[in-house]
């Protein structure tokens, strides 16, 4: 029995919402083989967002599957059809969190110079309160919290094949964000599972 693997019941967070992660829920051969068939058989493209009214190219890439489209920052993303890889993906995530998804949400960071700044998953697209699933695979990376009102700060560095959940009120009073990272030299492909509103 490994004494220190996460207790996937543990909320991470002090106050104002739910943060569980679950540590791996595959093996180490299985995330490279998903990771693997994702980089090679996904089309990403290169995140555009409009900030300040301005259209952006982001370096880190994209794609959005599932079954509705998605829009956030000033674009919308049209939905491509679930993959095979996908879906059997999505079968594991909601069978260890006992929540249906409908969509998921692909990034591909090439390195840790890319990566995420402090934003929260709280478009009206997206059910209020319902629970955002993030599968890592790939370099492993640090994912920060930050409370709105209290600016307190938490980490969690997130290994391959892993699993970490966002539930309740996580998305009203915290951002989060991927820093980024000059040791980090490996890619990673993150996946964020959701329910939005059809």
């Amino acid at each position: 029995m490994d004494l220190f693997a996460p207790d996937p019941d543990t909320n991470l967070l002090p106050c104002d919402g739910v943060v569980n992660y679950l540590g791996p829920v595959m093996s180490v051969d299985e995330a490279a083989n998903y990771y693997e068939a994702l980089s090679s058989g996904v089309p990403w493209t290169h995140d555009e967002v409009v900030i300040f009214g301005k259209r952006i190219v982001t370096s880190r890439k994209v794609a959005w599957f599932g079954e509705v489209p998605y829009s956030y920052s000033g674009t919308t993303k049209q939905a491509l059809p679930w993959s095979n890889d996908l879906r059997t993906l999505k079968a594991t995530v909601e069978k260890r969190c006992g929540t249906t998804f409908n969509s998921c949400l692909l990034n591909l960071y090439n390195d840790g110079n890319e990566g995420m700044g402090w934003h929260s998953d709280d478009e009206r697209s997206i059910e209020r309160n319902s629970c955002i699933a993030s599968v890592s695979l790939g370099a492993e990376r640090k994912f920060s919290f930050k409370h709105k009102r209290s600016g307190g700060t938490l980490s969690v560095l997130l290994e391959t094949g892993s699993l970490l959940l966002m539930k309740g009120e996580t998305q009203t009073h915290w951002l989060h964000s991927l820093p980024k990272s000059k040791r980090v030299k490996e890619p990673r492909i993150n996946l964020t599972f959701r329910q939005m509103v059809d």
